[in-house]
């Protein structure tokens, strides 16, 4: 009799992850791949094979009148990977599981807690197409403590190169070149010319702020939400800045 085991191939294990929510704010792929596409394509890499969860909860349309999978394949040829949904009626999210786009639920959470939270009032809408990081399956903030430390670069970040201050502070103390990216799970402080992608709040802090001696990024983001280079609006360029969240719209002001 042969008793021997067979060797072990894989393991499952729970994950909680960070992901981009897509909101919808209309329900036709012909009106939203255009500006997504025109959006990201001014920020070079943003979002390319970037995992995201389409969220349902701020469309009000029939869920017959949606066509999931021209959203999904026109996503695919933007080389975005759409993984699920969030948010929605029960029956809007059923056309969307027909479409390969399965029901995502926060960590530890369950089928009703998910129905109770699509049929809440519906907050107040953000900008079109705004793209964040779900609250709900971000990292709990830890708990108050001393001083959190910060990771100091003396060096220009050079086009290319990406650098991650897991949490803690980032400290750049040179120039952020075009097609560099900073993240830092705290602040951003940039003590020369931002000119790449700084991401601050990257652990879903949104007290995050991100600081230019000379501001004219490609894009800041802060506890995932972002904007880009011609979104910027009146952010006083080429000047110190200090970028801050104010709800859910960036505020982008002039230092000194």
């Amino acid at each position: 009799m042969n008793t021997q085991t067979r060797p072990e191939t894989f393991r499952l294990r729970a994950g909680n992850f960070n992901l981009l929510v897509l909101r919808l704010l209309d329900h036709r792929p012909d009106a939203v791949l255009p500006s997504l596409g025109d959006q990201f394509r001014k920020a070079p890499g943003f979002l390319r094979f970037a995992p995201i969860a389409i969220g349902l909860g701020d469309l009000d349309a029939q869920p017959d009148e949606v066509d999931f999978r021209a959203l999904v394949e026109g996503l695919h040829a933007l080389e975005i990977v759409p993984i699920g949904t969030t948010g929605g009626s029960p029956h809007m999210r059923q056309a969307a599981q027909a479409a390969g786009l399965p029901p995502l639920r926060p960590a530890g959470g369950s089928k009703d807690a998910e129905d109770e939270a699509a049929a809440a009032p519906a907050m107040a809408s953000p900008p079109p197409l705004a793209v964040e990081a779900p609250p709900a399956e971000a990292p709990a903030r830890p708990p108050a403590g001393p001083a959190r430390s910060s990771l100091l670069i003396a060096e220009p970040v050079r086009s290319g190169q990406r650098i991650h201050a897991q949490g803690c502070d980032l400290v750049v103390t040179a120039t952020v070149n075009p097609g560099a990216e900073i993240i830092a799970d705290g602040n951003i402080h940039v003590y020369g010319a931002l000119r790449g992608r700084a991401v601050a709040g990257a652990a879903d802090d949104q007290d995050a702020r991100i600081f230019a001696l000379t501001f004219d990024p490609e894009l800041v983001a802060i506890a995932g939400f972002y904007a880009i280079r011609e979104n910027l609006g009146e952010a006083p360029k080429g000047r110190a800045v200090q970028v801050r969240l104010h709800g859910e719209q960036m505020r982008f002001e002039a230092l000194g």
